[in-house]
């Protein structure tokens, strides 16, 4: 049976272990679980679309994706949204609805326990 490698994007690879790390320590499942779906292979990743953003989420609401953000659909609700990576086209949408997106590292500084985030996966 070949061997698992992994990702060989190093950024990803220090996010993982320092979430598992931090999880553990802090006995937070809310790191553990975006740690495991991150270390998922990439086409086994989240690919999210603003339309299910638009439907799922309430305004003022902060979200965490643990993948790829996509800008397919409108989005009208001030959300603030924490993701792996996004396009372009993405970005642009959620800045024009008065959004704002961050990286999952500064949610995690701001939120270790992630009171209030929502998963969309």
């Amino acid at each position: 049976m070949p061997q698992r490698t992994g990702s060989s994007n190093t950024n990803l690879q220090a996010l993982i272990a320092g979430m598992r790390s931090s999880g553990h320590k802090e006995g937070s499942n809310f790191l553990l679980k975006i740690a495991d779906e991150l270390a998922k292979p990439s086409r086994g990743r989240a690919n999210v679309n603003l339309s299910r953003i638009e439907k799922s989420c309430s305004a003022k609401e902060e979200v965490i994706i643990p993948g790829k953000l996509l800008a397919d659909g409108i989005l009208t609700k001030q959300v603030t949204v924490a993701c792996f990576s996004s396009s372009e086209a993405a970005r642009k949408k959620i800045e024009s609805a008065g959004g704002k997106i961050i990286s999952i590292e500064q949610l995690i500084e701001k939120n270790p326990k992630g009171t209030g985030v929502r998963i969309i996966c």
